[in-house]
């Protein structure tokens, strides 16, 4: 198998199963982190809470990547599709499309090191960052590949003044696309609580293996989660008893 074959077989399998690659994060930052609050090799405890803060702005800035190319996106792309393969009616080529042609994997990028950086570890935040490239950069590969098999020509020229990943933020160009909070809210809520979720388990654990105490941790923490709880079951429940969320 030549190795350009070899690079879209792996994309094509990570694509399919990347919903996993989260919980290898999570798990391995989780013990990084446990062990870390055991050994008590943490920041200063008068900066510990700025800091947690400092890493959910980091995430949040990736969430917000994400929802505003989602949001700009064309119908039929951009979405959370694995078993069934790659989808793409069109190129999208606008809004951050028009300065990287992989937003969405950027917005990943800065969820997923806000969660990282939790460890208070910086060799785990490195471990991170070249799992993250080399994951993804075959997903980005077998994309490409896809679309260029698909549209050709109009891909190529696109690609070839657009970055793959950092963005070029002087070639922004409008959104061709209005803005759609019905496919943002479609397609976000599980992130929306996956992150919150994620952000309480290391709080919970950081506080009990340090003080004994079950979630003995600061209200906002709290409200969070509950929060992105019941805006979850919310949507869920109207998804399945309405069409408000249909469209583009």
């Amino acid at each position: 198998m030549s190795l350009k074959t070899e690079l879209r077989s792996q994309g094509d399998f990570l694509f399919k199963h990347r919903s996993y690659l989260p919980l290898v994060i999570i798990v391995l930052g989780l013990g990084a982190y446990i062990y870390n609050v055991w050994s008590k090799q943490l920041i200063d405890p008068n900066y510990a809470e700025y800091y947690k803060w400092g890493c959910l702005a980091v995430s949040l800035i990736g969430l917000f990547i994400r929802m505003h190319a989602i949001g700009h996106a064309a119908p039929n792309t951009s979405g959370r599709n694995t078993a069934e393969g790659q989808i793409a009616d069109h190129i999208n080529s606008s809004g951050w499309y028009a300065i990287c042609r992989h937003p969405l994997y950027v917005g990943n990028f800065f969820m997923w090191l806000g969660l990282a950086g939790l460890t208070q570890e910086f060799w785990f935040i490195i471990a991170f960052i070249f799992m993250y490239w080399v994951y993804y950069e075959r997903i980005m590969y077998a994309e490409e590949a896809f679309l260029i098999d698909k549209y050709g020509k109009a891909y190529t020229d696109w690609s070839a003044k657009t970055p793959a990943f950092w963005p070029k933020f002087s070639q922004w160009r409008k959104p061709d696309y209005p803005f759609s909070w019905a496919k943002i809210i479609r397609q976000e809520k599980a992130g929306i609580l996956n992150l919150f979720l994620v952000f309480f388990i290391f709080e919970a654990l950081g506080s009990y293996i340090s003080s004994q105490e079950w979630l003995n941790m600061s209200p906002l923490w709290y409200g969070l989660l509950i929060g992105s709880i019941v805006w979850y079951l919310i949507i869920k429940v109207l998804q399945k008893t309405t069409n408000i969320f249909e469209g583009r």
